[in-house]
C-alpha cells in the first residue's frame, strides 16, 4: 500500500520495541509510531508510508487525551492521512463520558485539518453507527460502542462533511463487520460488528474507487479494510 495504518499496536517506547519483521516491512520505509505514556502494552498507533511524508504530527492537540497515544496524522501533497484509535466506552460505560469528550476535540481536530486540505481518516473507530453495521442491534444498545451517544458522535462527523466510504458504496450491505469477539466462536458464524472505516472529506468522494472489508484476513480479533482512491 501506499499508505499502513495500525491500530492498537501495544508497542510502547516508540520503534524500537515495535517487532522487526514490521520494521523491516519492504516497501513501507517511513514509519512512525505514537504509544501510551508510562503504559506498555496499552493502546499505540502506527503510520507506514512508501513516500515521505511533508509533515507528521502526533495526537489532536489535547494533552490529556494525546497522552494514550491514540493519533498519527501525515500530511501529503493532496491530503492528510491521520491514523487513529479511538477510545473504547469500556465495560458499564465507565468511560462513556471521556468518550464524549473525545469525539467532540477530535472532530474539531478533522474540521481544522479539512480546512487546510482533504482529510482520509483510518482507523478503529470503536462504533458501529447504524443497526445494519452489527449482527444483533437490539441486544446492543447499551453496550460501548453502540450507545446512542456514540452513534450520535460518529453522525455529527458525518454532517461537518465528512463521509463513511464504506457506506457510501454500498448503503444496503449486511454482514459486513470488521471486529468479532474471541468468544463463542463468533467469527466462524459472522456475528460482529464494523468498527473499522475510512471516512473521507467529501470532496475525495469524486475520487473513490473502492473501500473494501478484508474479512477473510486471519490474525486478530479485527480484520483489515483497505481503500483505493485515486
Amino acid at each position: 500500500p501506499d499508505v499502513l495504518c495500525l491500530q492498537e499496536t501495544k508497542c510502547g517506547g516508540g520503534a524500537g520495541s515495535v517487532p522487526a519483521e514490521v520494521r523491516d516491512l519492504p516497501g513501507l520505509p517511513h514509519q512512525f509510531w505514537a504509544s501510551a505514556q508510562g503504559r506498555p502494552g496499552y493502546s499505540g498507533v502506527g503510520l507506514l508510508a512508501k513516500e515521505k511524508p511533508l509533515d507528521v504530527t502526533y495526537g489532536i492537540g489535547d494533552a490529556e487525551m494525546d497522552a494514550e497515544g491514540r493519533v498519527i496524522t501525515a500530511e501529503f501533497p493532496s491530503l492528510f492521512v491521520v491514523c487513529a484509535y479511538v477510545p473504547n466506552s469500556g465495560r458499564g460505560l465507565v468511560r462513556l463520558s471521556p468518550r464524549q469528550r473525545w469525539d467532540g476535540a477530535f472532530l474539531s481536530f478533522l474540521r481544522s485539518l479539512d480546512a487546510r486540505k482533504p482529510v482520509v481518516l483510518c482507523g478503529d473507530l470503536n462504533v458501529a453507527h447504524q443497526e445494519r453495521d452489527l449482527c444483533h442491534p437490539r441486544a446492543n444498545r447499551a453496550s460501548p460502542g453502540f450507545t446512542p451517544e456514540e452513534r450520535k458522535g460518529f453522525g455529527e462527523l458525518l454532517e461537518a462533511g465528512f463521509v463513511d466510504s464504506f457506506r457510501h458504496l454500498y448503503p444496503e450491505a449486511a454482514g459486513a463487520f470488521t471486529f468479532w469477539t474471541y468468544l463463542g466462536g463468533a467469527r466462524a458464524r459472522n456475528v460482529g460488528w464494523r468498527l473499522d472505516y475510512f471516512v473521507l472529506s467529501r470532496r475525495l468522494v469524486g475520487g473513490l474507487c473502492d473501500s473494501k472489508i478484508r474479512n477473510q484476513v486471519m490474525g486478530s480479533d479485527h480484520c483489515p479494510i483497505t481503500l483505493y482512491l485515486a
